[in-house]
């Protein structure tokens, strides 16, 4: 086990590396830069940036000064909020990332429900009812869904704030700034989990059928074991199996924000902030960010293949 872990973790490093190589050079390649995008900057005054923030040394030895720095722990200098990019992904991570995983949570727990009942009940009334559903929900643009929620829950009925992460002018803190932050997240939560549902829900149901129909279960309802212990004891266990792989690779989800639900909710999530990084050419908080989500879609990657080891008596981590 150890000698397995040690294998995959040395396997990282060159996986990294490459991915590091590749998001430099691509954003090496797009044209122009944040200060190229600033109209009332003189020629002079773009010189003197340039040379300030290293535009004017060669591609390849601004790689290496990056990956110098990134080796440090510094994701480089956000020229358009004017601070280390560290320090803008802590202030806006966070916001996205407790959204996201909210969702993620009432996602998998309804989806899980959804997708068991379904393949027990086979084409009942609860199967095509949920099947009809599930394939509306994935049809549904996000911003379509939010802007129904904002204009039924919001404007029309008024049980939950339009947008924003609090309500405006409040000076709230202690547990009534956790009540408002929580009032706002409510309709950014709700339309991340209607959209996630649907795939997760048929994929559960698909899981749950192809094990019911296999030796052991038979065998277990031979024994005379009742019908919801052969079903959540005993298929559902290897049901979700496979969904291991899939729940571990939720974890750079968490923390690469919803980009249209934020815009949608004004929530300042780090998705939101992506996309004015791409408006105004803020490359170093570009390459920051997607590092930082490749090097988490890595150890997500070895999480899964761990957990799938200890899940599974069958898989010998070898």
């Amino acid at each position: 086990m150890k000698g397995y872990v040690l294998k995959r973790v040395l396997y990282l490093i060159p996986t990294l590396i490459g991915a590091s190589l590749l998001i430099f050079f691509l954003y090496s390649l797009v044209p122009g830069n944040f200060i190229d995008a600033d109209p009332n900057l003189t020629a002079e005054r773009k010189a003197e940036l340039y040379a300030l923030y290293g535009f004017d040394q060669p591609v390849l030895k601004r790689y290496f000064i990056w990956m110098g720095n990134l080796l440090q722990g510094d994701l480089g200098y956000s020229l358009q909020f004017q601070r280390p990019v560290v320090e803008v992904l802590g202030n806006y991570l966070w916001s996205s990332f407790f959204v996201a995983l909210a969702s993620l949570i009432l996602t998998w727990a309804i989806a899980l429900v959804v997708g068991v009942v379904s393949a027990t009940r086979q084409y009942s009334l609860f199967d095509s009812l949920a099947t009809v559903l599930v394939f509306a929900g994935m049809a549904t643009p996000s911003f379509f869904l939010g802007l129904i929620l904002i204009k039924f829950l919001a404007v029309d009925l008024g049980w939950f704030p339009a947008g924003g992460m609090i309500t405006t002018g409040s000076n709230h803190t202690g547990w009534a700034y956790i009540k408002d932050v929580g009032q706002h997240m409510i309709l950014p939560v709700l339309v991340l989990t209607m959209l996630g549902i649907g795939g997760l829900a048929r994929y559960f149901r698909t899981n749950m059928l192809e094990v019911i129909r296999q030796d052991f279960v038979r065998t277990a309802r031979a024994k005379g074991l009742k019908e919801k212990t052969v079903v959540y004891k005993h298929a559902l266990r290897n049901a979700l199996l496979p969904a291991i792989t899939l729940f571990a690779f939720e974890l750079p989800a968490l923390f690469s924000g919803a980009i249209i639900t934020e815009q949608i909710f004004n929530w300042p999530g780090i998705g939101a902030i992506y996309m004015q990084a791409f408006t105004v050419r803020d490359y170093p908080l570009l390459m920051g960010f997607t590092m930082f989500i490749a090097l988490l879609t890595v150890m997500s990657n070895l999480l899964a293949d761990l957990l799938y080891g200890v899940a599974d008596p069958r898989v010998r981590l070898k």
